[in-house]
């Protein structure tokens, strides 16, 4: 994959504020199974799927990481709960530089929860 397009995808500034927040993967006791990947590679790879809308068999072998690795890791990440931490770390990182306006939101319907008509 290119330099280019993993920088563009993943900046050294959110790979800081990600790299401390994703779950560790610890080599099987039993040993075997595939070589460990590089995970700024499957973290790209990762946010690539997930901005451009690319199915994940479809994803280029230019990133280097399978499509079922960048899947299970996605998986993985997502139950850990690591999406909803990393965009709160990017907003008080923005926060604190003040490039944030918190006077004003935006609230989006498919986040809450719909209420019964009857109540």
């Amino acid at each position: 994959m290119g330099a280019d397009l993993s920088k563009r995808l993943v900046p050294d500034e959110l790979r800081e504020l990600a790299a401390p927040l994703l779950p560790s993967f610890a080599a099987r006791p039993q040993g075997g199974g595939t070589a460990p990947c590089d995970e700024r590679t499957v973290f790209t790879a990762v946010v690539y799927a997930l901005t451009s809308g690319c199915a994940w068999r479809h994803l280029p072998p230019t990133f280097g990481t399978s499509p079922a690795t960048a899947h299970r890791r996605f998986t993985v990440r997502t139950e850990a709960g690591l999406w909803r931490r990393l965009h709160r770390a990017v907003l008080d990182e923005l926060g604190a530089r003040g490039e944030v306006d918190w006077t004003s939101a935006i609230v989006d319907a498919a986040s809450g929860r719909a209420q019964r008509g009857d109540r």
